[in-house]
């Protein structure tokens, strides 16, 4: 049966969908254009086409990973009926690494290469910022209806995502560590002490 032709928009995302897969099952440092392209049913030279090196193409993999969180956790902190409460509690809880959010051993392996590749860090580097970014900005609308009490909702933004991703480094490379169940009290407790709320309020903000 003949291949269906893709446009370039669909080809890239294929790619990308399966270098994605290839990075979490083997890490950034073994993931070879070869392989990609054998998965696919492909030339290198397709692969190669479309994305002309292997750093390319890892950190627009990266990139592509994290597009559709990050669509995500707009979507949760943008909820126009819920409390800033409700929905900083709802986007904390799926970023955590026992949630649903990006897989966290893809994002480990990212970090790692990171430190050497300069575009992986550059890509890596700007989508921290907007995870950071929409964090402080709910905050801030919490701060401004009166729901929180927070001085500076950026510091709780960089606080609250490097307790989390603190977290998913130990749950992830010590599978069993820390059960779900602690780790979101955790997380509970990092919100009431800084936003300035109790429990009773973080459990039932609608």
């Amino acid at each position: 049966m003949a291949r269906v032709r893709l446009s370039v928009e669909e080809r890239r995302a294929e790619i990308l969908r399966v270098a994605v897969e290839q990075i979490e099952a083997r890490g950034v440092g073994n993931v070879r254009i070869a392989d990609v392209a054998k998965e696919l049913g492909v030339s290198s030279s397709l692969v190669l086409y479309h994305f002309s090196t292997k750093e390319l193409l890892v950190a627009e993999s990266f990139a592509h990973a994290a597009r559709g969180d990050l669509a995500r956790l707009r979507e949760l902190l943008g909820k126009p009926r819920s409390s800033a409460t409700r929905r900083l509690r709802a986007a904390v809880r799926w970023y955590a690494p026992t949630g649903q959010a990006k897989g966290w051993r893809l994002w480990i392996e990212g970090w790692a290469a990171a430190l050497r590749e300069p575009v992986l860090r550059e890509v890596t580097h700007d989508l921290d910022r907007q995870w950071k970014a929409a964090i402080a900005e709910v905050v801030a609308e919490g701060v401004a209806a009166g729901e929180f009490h927070c001085e500076r909702p950026e510091d709780t933004a960089w606080r609250l995502t490097a307790l989390l991703d603190g977290l998913a480094v130990q749950m992830t490379s010590y599978t069993g560590s820390l059960s779900r169940t602690t780790m979101l009290e955790w997380v509970d407790d990092a919100l009431v002490r800084e936003l300035g709320i109790d429990h009773e309020r973080l459990r039932t903000a609608r």
